[in-house]
């Protein structure tokens, strides 16, 4: 007989406990811990020996390791295949959370048509109808033209038993296996409910062991908590070769598709889309579409250089301070982290003079966009002093450079590239920290000036050249 046995386990982070706790005691969650009923038996009849299609796995030497035919899988949306690393790697497994309603399943329906020409899709739904998801793939594909046909190679059905979904893999035999979503899929044999910790984590087991063992590349769609960060365990992320977020205001237009982790190519890489009514279109030069509602020559607005991943981005950031009517001032950020906005503002105020002791500060990055590095440290620290003092910064300027707590500045990585890109898009000078190594050559087409501290810096980018003692590079 079955052995029986009760616990609870955190539906944030996956830990056990033999009793019920109102707080998560490894990733402090309330109310996270959920019953689960365990059958030791049953448990094991799940992991048998022979999982996937190809049976036992057999040690190969090195040498003998055949890569042929192991390119990557072309995808027909630009910024797509960029986050992903050049394309869809055979075998893959991917990983993509986002918001309710941001447009995760558009984003991949539109992958699947305009791929299932030359590759053979499923794309097993546990949320909506085979009829609902036509729906949508028709008024995606009418917008092309009215000749235009839906794809004969994209297979639909409606399936959350994780038996039966490779029952369906086995027949259609796809090159690309879509799964939306992971928390709807269940496997009979376990006795939690779907969306559980043991649910998601042994479904995205076996299906991470059908990509590897037949080369079938897959995509797995997940929720995501409140937090914003993926919901169940962490280990889910291990089990993936790639995890994707797709982010933005959902009241506004632009999505970001930001690279978490990916096995086959740089982290940290980010698509840019522009929602339309016929989906999501990529915008191929993000950097001018966010700077296209730009205010010139408006006090409290100053231009950053920020690297996502590989490729520079120039964003506006907005700066207002307003005296306040309480005993303690406000500091309100958009786009930037809340501590690196109080400190930027007590360097402004002990280092150079700009007094915020009893000013409201608000602080917004343009577009929706959210800036994690500290090069935009001095683009903020200038927006904040341009309001102050009422001054606007020069229209054809960028600021790059880390602030320090002494006033002076630091210089961040991939200069040269920041700098191509400003120039680019027609901007004539560029503020950033005095250079330390002359090796790597700096641009031609901008002028350099080049500071050392946060006086030099505000002095220079607000026309107040007398202040200035940098170096300017022709």
């Amino acid at each position: 007989m079955a052995k029986t046995q009760t616990r609870f386990v955190c539906q944030e982070c996956g830990g056990t406990s033999p009793k019920y706790m109102g707080k998560c005691p490894k990733c402090e969650a309330f109310n996270s811990m959920i019953e689960e009923i365990v059958h030791e038996e049953a448990a094991a009849k799940t992991r048998g020996p022979v999982r996937g299609l190809t049976g036992r796995s057999t040690p190969q030497r090195l040498p003998d390791i055949s890569v042929k035919g192991e390119d990557r899988i072309h995808v027909p949306i630009g910024e797509f295949a960029r986050v992903l690393g050049g394309g869809i790697v055979p075998g893959s497994i991917v990983l993509i959370g986002g918001d309710p309603g941001i447009g995760k399943s558009t984003l991949l329906l539109q992958m699947t048509m305009g791929m299932a020409g030359s590759q053979r899709v499923l794309y097993v739904s546990g949320e909506e109808s085979e009829r609902q998801i036509k729906m949508r793939a028709t008024r995606l594909q009418s917008n092309e033209g009215k000749d235009a046909k839906l794809p004969e190679e994209l297979f639909l059905v409606t399936e959350t038993n994780l038996g039966v979904i490779l029952e369906h893999v086995r027949e259609v035999k796809p090159t690309l296996l879509i799964v939306d979503s992971i928390q709807t899929t269940y496997i009979p044999e376990l006795t939690s409910s779907a969306g559980s910790v043991t649910q998601v984590r042994e479904c995205a087991s076996q299906l991470r062991e059908l990509a590897k063992t037949s080369g079938i590349s897959v995509f797995l769609i997940g929720h995501v908590t409140k937090e914003g960060i993926i919901a169940g365990p962490r280990v889910l992320e291990h089990i993936v070769d790639t995890v994707l977020h797709l982010e933005g205001d959902r009241y506004q237009a632009y999505r970001l598709l930001r690279s978490i982790k990916n096995r086959f190519g740089a982290t940290a890489e980010v698509g840019v889309f522009e929602m339309h009514e016929r989906g999501l279109v990529e915008v191929s030069n993000p950097s001018e579409a966010f700077l296209a509602e730009r205010m010139v020559n408006a006090p409290g607005s100053s231009v950053a250089v920020t690297m996502e991943g590989t490729r520079p981005l120039l964003v506006e950031i907005q700066g207002l301070t307003s005296p306040t009517n309480f005993g303690n001032a406000r500091r309100t950020p958009n786009g930037v982290s809340f501590n690196r906005l109080l400190l930027i503002a007590a360097v402004l105020t002990r280092r150079a003079g700009v007094k915020l002791t009893e000013q409201d500060i608000f602080v917004n990055v343009v577009s929706g966009l959210k800036i994690d590095e500290p090069a935009a440290d001095l683009a903020i620290a200038a927006a904040i002093a341009s309001s102050m003092r009422d001054t606007p910064v020069r229209a054809d300027v960028v600021l790059i450079g880390e602030l320090g707590l002494a006033g002076e500045l630091r210089m961040p990585s991939q200069m040269p590239l920041r700098l191509r890109e400003a120039a680019k898009l027609g901007f004539k000078v560029a503020i950033v920290p005095t250079r330390i190594r002359k090796s790597e050559p700096w641009p031609k087409d901008i002028q350099i000036v080049e500071v050392r501290s946060i006086h030099q810096a505000l002095d220079a980018a607000m026309g107040n050249p007398e202040r200035q003692k940098g170096k300017k590079v022709a």
